[in-house]
């Protein structure tokens, strides 16, 4: 496993320069003439570190993978460096950075006349290893980061007397710190995104579903989708929406990233502002076993009264020191409206000072400045990481940076679990889980809560429908950094993980047996996923398979646990 990534792409080198059947150099030379001479050799990552991690270049590219930006700015550039015993990050030998639609389409013809695996990588996001492959055909939409914004946007072939929709367009490359910034920062306005900056906007994130901090109130990056343009197998480019290819612009709406085509740009619509956004952070403990799964049904009560609404997102982390960890955001309420919120859970808290020790506190900022550079760095930068320019990331996503996974196993967690009759029996559920790892509470990933129109919209994706009733998804993982397969001082110890592995099954079975009818999120779920289809996309499967097969025959996009992919 060692060599692997370098081995398959030397044999692919091989077998273009020697098999007829694959491109010849002078097809491969046409190639890079029709896209602008932007055909990139690429090579091993780590090719620097071979033999030695101790060099200068070595050192240079590790540190590299230390920021995402930097990642990004290179072909081979992943966020993740890979999965125990499923994939490692690796070069793809010949690499498209396309910066227009008709480079895509260059691409994708080219890749289905030579029967070439086609990789579509943007910001590379991706736990599965679905944006690399070492012996592929790489469409790179880095540079393809042009954001317009519309009034009233009108999508094609909609009826005359329609009124537009306030809107923003983004093509394929586009990160969502870039919407984020011509959006909301410049003008005043939300488009549902991802929580990181570093996402893109058009890939995997939005085509898989794409939950974000807030979700609870304004949905899926899928249920805002208005338009998109997308490059096909056949090579046509084509708009989908709800007036023409309403199938595919379905399919497009949470079928899963890099299946249907290339999409080149979206279009999503775009939400008044409210007057804040904030946060709440803290952490309970308890000092007894006893006393903490008191304190997780008190919490499920709590979260099921309070919290199960249009205000709040994000996480709360239960661990096997019998803590409880608050990393909540809020959106239309100020801090002061905030900690009345959870004034009830804090006073029960403090009334019982012998069972449980409390931290937490509040913060809201002005919902415009939320991802404005220039506002945090007057703040000290204390919750982001500067790149350079306006570029930042919050702190909190610096885990996922060069992340190697052991394990990851999540599962959609439905509100009726949270009720008064059921929480008793699921806080047990909970805490037993607890005991062998911790468990992610990731509330803005389920839909219950969220307001008439946004259910409804989101009732029209292809999720998996079992996300409109959940209250969160739940993720148990064993994620490790600095972990470089291949790089001497840096290989992945498959012992401990083989023991975190085991820790992550268990706590995470204990969740899947108490909800035998629900499912997960593809965009984030086990690399080893078993009946993948159901689990992902539920009854939406036979219907996304059709429509795979009508416009990808001969599934010349394929990756991991994608439509069609068995």
């Amino acid at each position: 496993m060692k060599y692997k990534a370098v081995i398959l792409s030397f044999l692919f080198f091989l077998l273009v320069e020697s098999n007829e059947k694959l491109p010849s150099s002078a097809e491969w030379e046409a190639l890079n003439q029709s896209v602008g001479h932007r055909l990139i050799k690429s090579g091993n990552p780590f090719g620097s570190c071979a033999g030695d991690s101790t060099t200068p270049a070595c050192k240079d590219l590790l540190e590299v993978f230390q920021n995402p930006y930097l990642i990004q700015q290179h072909p081979w550039g992943t966020q993740s460096i890979g999965w125990m015993d499923a994939w490692t990050t690796a070069a793809s030998p010949y690499v498209i950075e396309a910066q227009k639609t008709e480079d895509i389409v260059a691409a994708v013809n080219f890749a289905r006349v030579h029967k070439l695996k086609l990789v579509v990588k943007g910001a590379g996001h991706d736990y599965l290893g679905r944006s690399c492959a070492p012996d592929s055909l790489l469409i790179w939409t880095h540079k393809m980061r042009a954001v317009s914004l519309h009034e009233a946007f009108i999508p094609v072939g909609a009826p005359s007397l329609m009124k537009g929709i306030p809107a923003v367009s983004a093509q394929a490359g586009t990160r969502w710190v870039e919407a984020y910034d011509a959006v909301t920062t410049k003008n005043k306005r939300y488009v549902q995104g991802g929580g990181c900056a570093t996402v893109g906007v058009a890939g995997g994130f939005l085509q898989g579903g794409g939950f974000g901090s807030f979700s609870k109130r304004y949905g899926t990056g899928a249920g805002n989708l208005i338009e998109a343009e997308i490059v096909l197998a056949n090579g046509k480019v084509v708009v989908a929406n709800e007036y023409q290819n309403e199938d595919l612009f379905w399919a497009l709406k949470g079928g899963g990233g890099g299946t249907f085509g290339v999409v080149t740009r979206v279009t999503l619509r775009t939400h008044e502002l409210p007057n804040y956004f904030g946060g709440v952070d803290g952490k309970i403990t308890a000092t007894s076993d006893q006393s903490y799964q008191v304190l997780i049904e008190q919490f499920i009560n709590f979260y099921h009264k309070s919290l199960n609404n249009e205000h709040w997102g994000e996480q709360a982390t239960l661990s096997p020191d019998n803590s409880l960890a608050l990393n909540f955001v809020f959106q239309g309420l100020d801090k002061k409206q905030a900690l009345k919120v959870w004034n009830p859970l804090i006073q029960w808290v403090k009334a019982r000072p012998k069972a449980y020790q409390i931290s937490i506190e509040a913060v809201d900022v002005p919902a415009q400045n939320w991802w404005s550079y220039d506002y945090w760095k007057t703040r000290q930068l204390g919750n982001v990481v500067h790149f350079q320019d306006n570029l930042y990331y919050w702190k909190g996503n610096q885990g996922e940076v060069a992340a190697y996974l052991y394990a990851q196993r999540t599962r959609w967690l439905p509100v009726n679990y949270f009720n008064k009759e059921n929480s008793k029996k699921f806080a047990a559920t909970l805490f037993n889980a607890s005991r062998h790892w911790p468990v992610a509470l990731h509330f803005n990933k389920g839909l219950s809560g969220a307001p008439s129109e946004t259910i409804d919209r989101d009732r029209k994706t292809a999720i998996n429908p079992v996300a409109l009733e959940s209250a969160a998804l739940a993720i148990v993982a064993a994620i490790a950094q600095d972990i470089y397969p291949g790089v001497q001082g840096h290989e992945p110890d498959f012992n401990k993980g083989s023991e975190l592995r085991a820790k992550v099954d268990a706590a995470a079975q204990i969740l899947i047996d108490a909800t035998p009818s629900s499912g997960t999120y593809s965009n984030e779920s086990d690399y080893f996923e078993k009946d993948w289809q159901n689990s992902f996309w539920g009854k939406n499967y036979p219907r996304l398979l059709k429509i795979k097969q009508k416009y990808d025959p001969d599934n010349l996009f394929n990756c991991h646990h994608s439509v069609g992919s068995e």
